[in-house]
């Protein structure tokens, strides 16, 4: 076959004007110094901060340190395989994260990927894990409770949607307790959970977990875990990543609960970070913006207003503290960022009051505008009675001639301390919490033995759900009390059935 000359030609023609030059121009950069979960490269000159990099190997990393001739990076995954020399990369994307409700049943790492063995997420959207908190306008002011189900936190320290409460107090008193059980109370309550574990032993996370599903509250649940094992940059992302995904509810009108368990271990592995990053170190050794790294995470939970959609994010940060300190640095950051806290006391603890809430230390700063109507009627003077309580008790111990209305006061605290003891992973409803609470303010418990206090109220609300339903009933929709002649009725008939020990 011969093709003629002009064919060529004109094949060469079209061609040429079918050519689309593409020019790709991609900053690349070369690691100059890597260790401990931070690199610096040279050559990134128009990186972002808080943009993603990637390095040679795969492994992604952010930018952090932004200075004339270098940039900070800290690497978010293994670093052992990366040389000085290697190439790091910009992607031109900042720090972002997959939310929506594919995540929900879900354990992920603070990369948004799943650790939990149950394949890939399959999300559509993702958001920057850095964004500004609300404003004053797109607020509203916290006025629904948060249901906990625990009686010493609903009755004293109430919280709200919308709310920060600190949750404080040494290792070991049981702070996670009370974040699993306000997590498994949420289940009718059109609630979306995120647990945050940031620092905890894997086994740890692991038993988290089964528990949430053994309860069935994994079906609302999203976990997200950056172990102790992890490096640094991860334990400093994850709250922030738990706060994104939450955000995402939030602006869709729902309802998120964040528990993020704890921060002293997210500070910590910011102070790690800030020192290898050569940043200033501040007070006690800890760098100077430690302060804003707390603030603005728990600023973006908000209640918005009806204009954007009403949802709400609450916030239950934890703090752990050495020997009861709650004035060191950390603490005292927190607290003055929080609408309250619940100080969890280990001499309680060990002595057997569990939740062991302190409550002239707790204080909830929303107070009664998170309590319905029938619990603030009923716990109104609880919280004066047991601070009083703690003080009549310690004085008793020096004497044991005591006035008849002393006397009276100590055994009304010895069965306020009793009703307030409550069993792990069991929440209680809010209308069985006002009627036993109503029993004990109003001088029912009175004549029952202490030893039999607990007893009492677990058969009260037995018999009250098989006999007296409309007490109950009337609690739950009118979120007020029934009358007294009712309560009074139902309580007198239970006690008839109910055999003191001897």
């Amino acid at each position: 076959m011969s093709i003629k000359a002009e064919e060529i030609s004109a094949l060469i023609k079209q061609q040429i004007e079918g050519y689309q030059s593409e020019m790709k121009v991609d900053d690349v950069g070369t690691v100059i110094q890597i260790g401990d979960g931070i690199a610096r490269a040279h050559g990134l000159d128009n990186v972002m901060a808080g943009e993603l990099l990637e390095f040679s190997t795969g492994v992604m990393g952010m930018a952090q340190n932004l200075e004339a001739n270098n940039v900070g990076i800290v690497i978010l995954g293994p670093y052992a395989d990366i040389k000085e020399g290697d190439e790091v990369r910009r992607t031109g994307r900042i720090m972002e994260v997959p939310v929506g409700q594919e995540l929900i049943g879900r354990v992920v790492n603070p990369l948004g990927q799943p650790v939990d063995g149950l394949g890939p997420i399959n999300t559509t959207k993702s958001r920057p894990i850095e964004s500004p908190a609300q404003g004053v306008m797109a607020r509203k002011s916290v006025h629904e409770p948060l249901q906990t189900g625990i009686k010493a936190i609903d009755a004293l320290v109430p919280i709200g949607r919308g709310q920060r409460e600190l949750i404080i107090g040494d290792r070991q008193t049981g702070k996670t307790s009370v974040a699993i059980d306000t997590i498994l109370n949420q289940a009718d309550q059109n609630m979306i959970c995120i647990y945050v574990a940031i620092g905890q032993k894997e086994s740890t996370v692991r038993n988290v977990v089964e528990t949430l599903r053994k309860n069935g509250a994994l079906d609302y649940t999203i976990v997200v875990t950056a172990s102790a094992s992890q490096p640094a940059p991860l334990l400093f992302l994850a709250p922030y990543t738990g706060v994104t995904m939450a955000e995402e509810f939030m602006f869709d009108g729902k309802h998120v609960l964040v528990v993020y368990d704890d921060l002293s271990k997210q500070a910590a592995a910011y102070r790690e970070l800030s020192l290898l990053l050569k940043r200033p170190p501040g007070r006690e050794a800890y760098p100077g913006d430690v302060f804003y790294l707390h603030s603005r995470l728990l600023e973006r939970a908000a209640k918005l207003n009806e204009t954007l959609g009403a949802g709400s994010i609450t916030a239950l940060p934890f703090v752990e503290t050495q020997a009861g300190d709650i004035s060191a640095y950390i603490p005292t950051n927190v607290i003055s960022i929080t609408d309250g806290q619940i100080f969890l006391q280990s001499d309680l603890f060990f002595s057997g009051v569990r939740p062991a809430i302190n409550a002239g230390l707790s204080v909830s700063r929303v107070g009664g505008s998170a309590q319905i109507k029938a619990m603030k009627k009923v716990a109104g003077t609880l919280r004066l009675d047991l601070a009083s309580f703690r003080e009549l008790e310690a004085f008793a111990q020096f004497g044991s001639d005591l006035d008849k209305a002393t006397q009276a006061k100590l055994n009304r605290g010895a069965r306020t301390v009793e009703v307030l003891k409550q069993d792990l992973n069991k929440p209680i409803k809010v209308e069985k919490q006002v009627v036993i609470l109503y029993a004990l303010t109003r001088g029912h418990l009175d004549d029952i033995p202490v030893q039999d206090i607990v007893r009492f109220e677990n058969e009260l609300y037995s018999w009250l759900d098989s006999n007296h339903t409309n007490v109950l009933d009337h609690i739950r929709t009118t979120k007020d009390l029934p009358s007294d002649e009712d309560l009074v009725a139902a309580l007198d008939a239970f006690k008839k059935t109910f055999a003191k020990s001897e």
